[in-house]
């Protein structure tokens, strides 16, 4: 699928409250299907796989695929799979090929642990899941994030970037498997790409990570590349795995985005990271719109901020 740029223009031309209400909506059906297609499965696991990207809004997602299968008579939670990250050691963490630490990498996680955890949820039995601190790589030892034990039309959605990856979908073949990801580009009349939805995710991480970091882009940019060749290795691969392809691009997100990431990219040497001057490029093709317009609940507000949501 395919966001027409005229289409676009015109819409934050002439309306750009009801723009961005439509673009809401239409993400809207599709948690809807998303939840659907959940319940209908729910009698051959109680446990939900939701991988993606990094800035793909698994987070948003998430939660608005619990909202509604709650308000359906399916209690459903929602479970972080970053808390299963194992404690960095140095003699066992995998590396890169240049030796540095593979955080990318689905054996950072503790995959035994999980699976382990996924069958005692389906045999009805609880389980206590673990806390981890990012500031210290490491695993916080005798803490639990949280208890959980599923009761009858109770499900568990655990999210993070290697849910369907082998490793997991292997020994969990009955779970809702569901990939999210910004897979639509902005084409021009003729349907050539002026925006690609790979920029998206980068995007919303740029202004995510300046917004709830004070992250410059710069520093951003140069995760990135890593953080892409994680996705090559990693997540993309293991999309085929999923039940549900899901798509959380926007039509309007470039044009609320546009204010937020123009100025943090203008800071960015364009020579070091060429791809800011197609971003960039691309963007000028492209109406800015307010933020003003955008919905507490939007997905767009994991991004920008302002939102009535945590993270």
């Amino acid at each position: 699928m395919s966001y027409r740029l005229s289409e676009i223009n015109q819409a934050v031309r002439t309306d750009p409250a009801a723009f961005a209400k439509k673009c809401d909506a239409d993400y809207s059906a599709e948690i809807a299907a998303a939840a659907r297609g959940i319940a209908a499965r729910r009698s051959r696991s109680r446990v939900i796989l939701l991988a993606g990207p990094s800035g793909s809004g698994k987070t948003t997602t998430a939660m608005r695929i619990e909202d509604v299968l709650d308000h359906s008579g399916v209690e459903t939670y929602t479970i972080s799979m970053d808390n299963y990250f194992n404690t960095v050691d140095p003699d066992t963490a995998p590396r890169t090929r240049e030796g540095d630490y593979d955080f990318e990498s689905p054996f950072c996680l503790d995959i035994d642990l999980l699976n382990h955890h996924f069958s005692m949820l389906d045999r009805d039995e609880g389980i206590d899941i673990p806390k981890y601190d990012f500031p210290t790589h490491s695993r916080l030892e005798g803490v639990v994030s949280q208890h959980l034990k599923l009761g009858q039309d109770e499900m568990a959605i655990f999210e993070g970037i290697h849910a369907l990856n082998d490793v997991i979908v292997g020994k969990n073949p009955h779970a809702f498997k569901l990939y999210i990801a910004a897979r639509s580009n902005i084409v021009d009349d003729n349907d050539t790409v002026v925006f690609r939805h790979g920029w998206m995710r980068l995007c919303r991480r740029i202004v995510r990570d300046y917004n709830f970091r004070g992250n410059p882009a710069e520093r951003t940019l140069r995760m990135w590349a890593n953080v892409s060749r994680g996705e090559r290795l990693y997540i993309t691969p293991y999309k085929e795995n999923a039940d549900l392809l899901f798509d959380s691009s926007l039509a309007c997100e470039c044009s609320v985005l546009k204010p937020f990431v123009v100025p943090l990219l203008k800071e960015v040497s364009q020579k070091e990271f060429p791809v800011v001057a197609d971003i960039l490029n691309g963007y000028e093709q492209i109406e800015a719109m307010s933020a003003d317009n955008v919905a507490d609940n939007s997905l767009i507000r994991e991004f920008i901020g302002g939102s009535t949501l945590s993270y």
